[in-house]
C-alpha cells in the first residue's frame, strides 16, 4: 500500500441464500478482507459504486436476475469488476458461459475454503492490475492533450521509428525544427527515453 492510503478492496458477495452469505462473509473476513453482502443482483446494483475497488463473489442461480445476467448488465454499463462464480454441479455449463463473459474463476459447490480464497485473491490482483493500467492510460491521455497538433504528428512518426530527417522531409520543414518539436514532445510527455515514449504511444492506442 502507498502513503496515500488507497481505498481497500472489498469483496461483494451476491447470493440469495442468507446462510451462505453469512458463511462467505465470515470466511473472507477471517483473512482480513472487507466484505459486503447482497441478497440479490438488484440489491447489489442499487448500492454498488463502481469507483470502489474489489471483486464479486456471485451465485450463478438466483431468483430474478441471475449471476450471468448481472455480469451482462455490468458489461453493458462498461463496468469491469472481476467475478468469482459459485456454482452447483449442474450449473457448470452456465459457469463456463460466465467465464466467457469475463468471470475470472468458478468454484463448484461444495467448495474448499482455500480454493475459494485463492480465487478471490486472483480476482483482486487482476482488478488491481486493471485499475493501475486504467490510471496510467488516463495520465498518458492527459499528457497527450497538451501536445499541439504538429507535436502529436511528430510524436506519431517518431514512435513509428522514423528519423528526424525522414520526418522533416515528410512535413517539409528543417531537421532542426523537428529536433525542437521532438524535445518538446519528450518534455510534455515526461518521457525519459525513446523507448518510454514508444511504450506510452502503445498504451494510449485504441487497440490497448
Amino acid at each position: 500500500m502507498t502513503d496515500a492510503a488507497p481505498t481497500k478492496a472489498t469483496v461483494f458477495v451476491v447470493d440469495d441464500d442468507q446462510a451462505m452469505r453469512n458463511s462467505l462473509k465470515w470466511l473472507i473476513e477471517s483473512v482480513g478482507v472487507m466484505v459486503e453482502s447482497f441478497a440479490s443482483a438488484d440489491d447489489f446494483l442499487a448500492r454498488y459504486d463502481s469507483a470502489r475497488p474489489g471483486c464479486l463473489v456471485l451465485d450463478v442461480r438466483m431468483p430474478g436476475m441471475s449471476g450471468l445476467e448481472l455480469q451482462e448488465h455490468l458489461a453493458a454499463r462498461n463496468i469491469r469488476i472481476p467475478a468469482v462464480i459459485i456454482t452447483g454441479h449442474g450449473d457448470v455449463p452456465m459457469a463456463v458461459r460466465a467465464m466467457k463473459a469475463g468471470a475470472v474463476d468458478f468454484i463448484e459447490k461444495p467448495f474448499n475454503d482455500e480454493a475459494l480464497l485463492d480465487a478471490i485473491r486472483r480476482a483482486l490482483a487482476f482488478e488491481e492490475r486493471e485499475r493501475s493500467a486504467q490510471s496510467e492510460n488516463h495520465e498518458i491521455q492527459q499528457r497527450l492533450s497538451h501536445l499541439t497538433p504538429r507535436e502529436r504528428e511528430v510524436m506519431d512518426m517518431v514512435t513509428e521509428g522514423r528519423s528526424n530527417k525522414e520526418i522533416a522531409n515528410t512535413l517539409g520543414v528543417s531537421a532542426k525544427t523537428i529536433e525542437a518539436h521532438r524535445a518538446r514532445v519528450m518534455e510534455k510527455m515526461q518521457a525519459g527515453s525513446l523507448a518510454e515514449l514508444v511504450r506510452m504511444a502503445l498504451t494510449a492506442s485504441p487497440s490497448n
